[in-house]
């Protein structure tokens, strides 16, 4: 297993408000390189080499080029400010691993779910499960290079509502997955708006603030540190 530290500062004692987002997928869409590329610290990776006994229960399609693998998940952490600290989990791919997930969710405030649109059928699972706990989540396509397929016929191939934002992004770049973090906490935002709308609260001043620190600090996050990998 890997797992190292890096050179940034250790994180404030004053922080005291961890908020948990995972990111979900099917196997070798990319979680791990999203946690890895967003990350402030050197991620925590649970990363094992792949070997032939694997070959007869993990669905190698598509990803035959692949030599490592999660067996338990990856960890990440964003500092957004001195009391609020934004941590990644990103969920272990193979379906002998699924059972993992539950425990995942568990105090999650929402989720990406992260798809190879060459092998959108492999998502489903995903999606299904953070339906069923009732998480919010949003839907990042990584570019893999793949063919090209419009908005719509993706979101007809995962039954996606019309509210679920989808997103594009490259996993690899820490732009592109700093925008799909702050997309999601837009998209959170929006859904406590709308439920203090529903229940007669005035909630324009509250998705504003709810918004805007999180986003704000995403969008300022500084570069991966160099020892990272």
């Amino acid at each position: 297993m890997d797992s190292a530290t890096s050179d940034r500062a250790a994180l404030s004692a004053t922080a005291d408000n961890g908020l948990k987002i995972v990111v979900v997928g099917g196997f070798g869409v990319g979680k791990t390189t999203m946690v890895r590329s967003v990350s402030e610290i050197r991620p925590l990776n649970t990363e094992e080499t792949m070997t032939r006994a694997g070959e007869a229960v993990d669905d190698l399609d598509g990803v035959q080029a692949k030599t490592s693998t999660t067996v338990a998940f990856d960890f990440g952490r964003i500092t957004l400010d001195e009391r609020s600290v934004l941590y990644l989990f990103g969920a272990p791919g193979q379906e002998r691993f699924w059972f993992l997930w539950d425990r995942l969710f568990s105090g999650t405030l929402g989720a990406v779910v992260l798809v190879d649109t060459r092998r959108l059928a492999d998502s489903w699972y995903a999606i299904d499960r953070l339906e069923h706990h009732g998480t919010p989540f949003i839907v990042a396509c990584n570019d893999f290079g793949g063919p090209l397929h419009s908005e719509q016929q993706i979101r007809e191939a995962l039954d996606l509502s019309e509210d679920v934002p989808l997103v594009e992004c490259d996993a690899r770049d820490r732009s592109s997955s700093k925008y799909v973090l702050i997309t999601l906490v837009e998209h959170l935002a929006a859904l406590s708006a709308a439920r203090l709308q529903a229940t007669g609260t005035n909630a324009s001043g509250t998705t504003a603030s709810a918004a805007a620190a999180p986003t704000a600090a995403l969008a300022a996050a500084g570069p991966t540190p160099e020892s990272a990998p």
